[in-house]
């Protein structure tokens, strides 16, 4: 047993399967079905826990937080674009201090450099040597607020880091800890004086969420804790740590998808460039990031294999920042997300069972 199944309480799991085929990963022995069955029940298992974690300190958002929780399952990198004040920041810290990760905050603004982020050499005269001083990019789970207020070369200096999990400095690579997850914010109404994000750094991370406004129930609830709670902290408690994220990245490998929903993606991405309403489509990173959200979406469900609805769940979130809509569309008020609902529903949906 490894030290990743040891963290959870283990059942016996029950094996899904799915009939006429190919599967993208194959087991060959009854011991390594096994072994499979336990990681994957073990994964489920934890990230449920978590999704509770957080759940008692951002209230009445369980869908946001899935989301966000398949997304760091997936070792992808979050962008959420929605108006302040919505939990947005606790939403990152608790998820970091929940999954026992290293997290720290860059507060984006048209001065900072790329150095104030990677960091830099500086000379140390008592070892009369150059020293490297590491940035805040060195964690496991970085917030970068307001992103859009920072000029495009400080924006940049994220690239390496989201897609490599290094970076270079006087031709020196220098690898970021494991896990590494950028979560990123942006407001969609303060235009004034920022930078738009370049399309390159928009197709880095894997999803694009919003938060949205608490209804006033759960508004309600938010503001009574807060009186009872008395202070503005909340009490959280480690439930993983970043080997078990590892771990967890590594079971997402393992969810089967078979051949026909993959094909079921790649034509939802090819028709994102065949829509006249769209100016440019998808990338074949589109392709990677459904098949990656829908791996982690079915893991969430207690399942190892991957049908049709995961992939239609992670539409919306994977692809909207993918894709240019055409001026004239975006006269006429067209969004993407109604685009991408549309293609959604127009794409034929494979009949995939399990046994």
């Amino acid at each position: 047993m490894t030290s990743f199944e040891e963290d959870v309480i283990e059942e016996k799991p029950t094996k899904g399967k799915l009939v006429g085929k190919k599967k993208i990963v194959k087991s060959s022995s009854a011991s390594s079905i096994g072994s499979f069955n336990k990681r994957i029940k073990a994964t489920a298992q934890l990230a449920a826990t978590i999704q509770d974690e957080v759940g008692q300190v951002v209230l009445g958002k369980e869908d946001t937080i899935e989301m966000v929780s398949a997304a760091i399952l997936a070792n992808g990198n979050i962008l959420f674009e929605d108006y302040p004040g919505l939990a947005k920041t606790l939403m990152a810290k608790t998820f970091a201090q929940t999954l026992g990760c290293e997290f720290k905050r860059i507060q984006f603004t048209p001065d900072l450099l790329p150095a104030d982020i990677t960091g830099s050499y500086f000379f140390d005269p008592e070892k009369n040597k150059f020293i490297f001083r590491k940035g805040p990019l060195f964690c496991n789970i970085l917030l970068a607020d307001e992103i859009n207020r920072a000029p495009p070369k400080t924006q940049a200096a994220l690239l390496e880091a989201m897609e490599e999990e290094q970076i270079t400095i006087e031709g020196k690579t220098h690898h970021l800890d494991k896990p590494f997850i950028v979560l990123a914010t942006q407001n969609p109404i303060e235009y004034e004086g920022t930078y738009p994000l370049p399309e390159a750094q928009m197709d880095r991370f894997l999803v694009k969420l919003s938060v949205g406004y608490p209804d006033e129930d759960i508004e309600t609830t938010i503001i009574g804790d807060r009186a009872n709670r008395r202070k503005d902290s909340f009490d959280v408690s480690a439930r993983a740590s970043p080997d078990n994220v590892i771990g967890m990245h590594e079971s997402i490998e393992e969810v089967e998808v078979d051949s026909r929903i993959l094909r079921y993606m790649v034509e939802i991405v090819q028709q994102t460039r065949e829509d006249p309403r769209v100016l440019v489509g998808s990338s074949p990173r589109g392709s990677l990031g459904l098949l990656k959200l829908s791996r982690a979406l079915a893991l969430l469900s207690g399942r190892d294999y991957v049908i049709p609805d995961d992939v239609k769940r992670s539409v919306i979130p994977v692809l909207s920042h993918r894709i240019i809509l055409k001026p004239e569309a975006k006269f006429r008020g067209t969004q993407s997300d109604l685009v991408l609902e549309e293609i959604k529903n127009t794409i034929a949906v494979p009949a995939v069972t399990p046994d």
